[in-house]
C-alpha cells in the first residue's frame, strides 16, 4: 500500500533530524518564566519597535509553543519546539534566545541577520542555527503579501521559559 505523505509530514521527519542533531548540546544560558500549557499557547513574539521608520505599524510574529520535553540524556535540559508565524511584512527586532537553536522554515521567505553576518534570505525547508548567546539582530517576513512560517527548536535548561530575550540597540 502506498501512502501519500505530505509535506507538513516530511517537515515534521526534518524536524525529528534537526533535533536529533540538538540533543546532545548542553550549553546553554541560565533562563526563566512562561510554561507552555498543552503546546496550543500563543504569545507576542516581539514588536518591531527597532524596525527602523514606521516600526509601530508593522505586523507582529506570535509563537505558539508545540511541545516542552526533559532530555534524560542531558539532566537539567530540555528540548522545547514552537511554530513561529510570521503575516506578511512582520518583523522581529534585536533579540537573543536561551540557550542552542535551529530554525526551519516551514512556509514562504524569511530574512534573518546573525550580528557580525550578512543578512541572509531564507526559504521553505531551508535552516539556520543560532548558537548560545548569538545576538539576533533581525528576522522579518521577506514578502508584504504572503505570511511564513518557521518551526524553532530549542535546547535550554529545564523550565520552557520564554523563548526570545528583547535586546536594546
Amino acid at each position: 500500500m502506498v501512502e501519500d505523505v505530505s509535506s507538513r509530514g516530511l517537515t515534521l521527519l526534518g524536524v525529528a533530524a534537526i533535533t536529533a542533531g540538538l540533543l546532545g548540546m548542553a550549553v546553554v544560558q541560565h533562563h526563566r518564566a512562561f510554561t507552555a500549557a498543552g503546546g496550543t499557547d500563543v504569545h507576542i513574539h516581539m514588536m518591531g519597535a527597532d524596525a527602523g521608520e514606521g516600526a509601530a505599524a508593522r505586523p507582529t510574529t506570535t509563537v505558539k509553543p508545540l511541545s516542552c520535553e526533559k532530555l534524560p540524556n542531558v539532566p537539567g535540559h530540555s528540548v522545547t519546539t514552537a511554530l513561529v508565524e510570521f503575516p506578511p511584512n512582520a518583523y522581529t527586532p534585536r533579540h537573543r534566545h536561551p540557550g542552542s537553536v535551529t530554525a526551519f522554515v516551514v512556509k514562504g521567505a524569511l530574512r534573518s541577520q546573525m550580528e557580525g553576518s550578512p543578512a541572509v534570505t531564507y526559504t521553505q525547508g531551508q535552516t539556520w542555527f543560532e548558537a548560545p548567546g548569538a545576538i539576533h539582530a533581525f528576522a522579518e517576513n521577506a514578502s508584504a503579501t504572503e505570511p511564513a512560517e518557521l518551526l524553532a527548536i530549542f535546547v535550554a535548561e529545564d523550565d520552557c521559559g520564554p523563548l526570545t530575550i528583547p535586546l536594546a540597540d
